[in-house]
């Protein structure tokens, strides 16, 4: 029986919107709260995010200061939506360079000679072969408070598992039934990819990307927990949490609020990533047995390629 794909990053979107659970729903709704309500504190508040007033340190939260103030009198509330709002950016920055290096260098090694992809193999084993965390700290230390190094040395440690993941899937992907019959049909390497590697690999690079934001920004507060870092008077969750710590007896409250914007931030992609739940949805589309893929997919890719076929002229059915 013939299954009907998504091809389109519409069609994609729209289909992983569907299939998604009530964890992931509930993720993405605490998500776009903690970034809207960030983005309209720092739109709308009237306080500066370095503005100190050293006669009202360490206030409790009050109607002038919703989360009280800190130990130079700057306002939590502005210095915590800032924070949130560039962990976040620096997560999703950090997530989407590294599975696109990842998913590309990953279909190059599949498609391209062999000495090529022996090469890209063999830098994925050096990096694997160094702890991610001494790599990002090592670069971070070289010029500490730099955004553009963390977001190189985060991004570099990630790229792996992408690429891991998305060779050994096409691999699989391009010895099954069903691309062995696109083959046959005349298709190339362009539509095997889009009708068939990306559909099957789609569920599971938005898991491992949810799950990539939430240790991308772990990274990055703990980086602000050893002072190699974002430096101040930039806030950072991570480095916001060590300058209030020395006052946890004078004000808890203000050290917990850095601490818990971090779980909520992490606990929000983690639940998006739901990869049990996705998993189980997926599998029955695009993993499909021998027999099915002999008969059904076949007959699917044949009918596809008359349609079009009826439809354009010659010189473009040859380019497809």
């Amino acid at each position: 029986m013939p299954t009907n794909y998504p091809t389109s990053l519409s069609q994609l979107t729209v289909s992983a919107f569907n299939r998604m659970s009530v964890k992931q729903f509930v993720g993405l709704v605490l998500l776009i709260a903690m970034l809207g309500l960030s983005l309209l504190v720092l739109c709308f508040s009237g306080f500066s995010i370095d503005g100190q007033n050293l006669q009202h340190t360490l206030t409790i939260p009050s109607l002038e200061h919703w989360l009280g103030t800190d130990q130079y009198g700057r306002s939590m509330l502005m210095r915590l939506a800032s924070a949130i709002v560039l962990s976040l950016m620096l997560g999703v920055i950090c997530v989407l360079t590294a599975s696109i290096a990842g998913v590309g260098l990953g279909l190059v090694s599949v498609f391209s000679p062999a000495r090529l992809a022996g090469f890209i193999d063999g830098v994925s084993n050096i990096v694997l072969a160094l702890p991610a965390l001494v790599i990002v700290l090592l670069l971070s230390a070289m010029v500490p408070g730099s955004l553009l190094l963390i977001y190189i040395a985060i991004a570099l440690v990630q790229w792996v598992e992408y690429y891991r993941v998305t060779r050994q899937r096409a691999i699989a992907i391009l010895a099954s039934p069903r691309a062995e019959n696109s083959r046959l049909l005349g298709f190339d390497n362009r539509y095997l990819i889009k009708r068939h590697i990306i559909p099957d690999l789609a569920p599971t690079l938005s898991t491992m990307m949810a799950f990539g934001a939430a240790n991308a920004i772990l990274m990055m507060a703990g980086l602000g927990f050893v002072y190699v870092g974002i430096q101040p008077p930039t806030a950072e969750l991570g480095l916001m949490s060590v300058e209030l710590f020395p006052y946890y007896q004078q004000a808890p409250w203000l050290v917990a609020q850095p601490l818990v914007a971090i779980s909520l931030l992490v606990l929000s992609f983690h639940l998006m990533a739901d990869s049990d739940r996705t998993s189980s949805k997926v599998s029955p589309e695009c993993h499909l047995t021998s027999d099915n893929s002999a008969n059904g997919n076949f007959a699917n890719d044949s009918s596809a390629k008359e349609s079009t076929a009826e439809n354009q002229s010659p010189a473009e059915v040859s380019k497809l």
